[in-house]
């Protein structure tokens, strides 16, 4: 059962960082309007930025025991980084990056 568990946690870890990678070849409005001002913006040079949000999930996960199932809760903290370029007036994403694995 535990290997059920930690099977749902990835499945439901793994949403958001899709639903960032989403975001590639859009303008950085878009995750902006999404999830709020970014909590960090870093100059890269050559027309060049990362955003970065700072994006918690968390829910209940059912632990199953000889006679009872539990819910326990669980949560997650993922920094997620947004890479853009500039275009006109505009940044359009063109990549992603998260802080571990389980962000994915």
């Amino acid at each position: 059962m535990r290997r059920l568990a930690i099977f749902t946690f990835l499945v439901l870890a793994s949403c958001t960082g899709q639903i960032m990678k989403g975001y590639i070849g859009q303008s950085i409005q878009e995750p902006i309007l999404d999830y709020g001002p970014p909590i960090n913006v870093i100059e890269l040079g050559d027309d060049r930025r990362a955003y970065q949000w700072n994006i918690t999930t968390g829910g209940m996960v059912p632990i199953s025991g000889p006679t009872t199932t539990t819910l326990v809760p669980y949560s997650d903290s993922c920094v997620h980084t947004l890479t853009a370029t500039k275009s006109g007036d505009d940044y359009i994403v063109d990549g992603h990056r998260q802080t571990h694995a389980f962000c994915e």
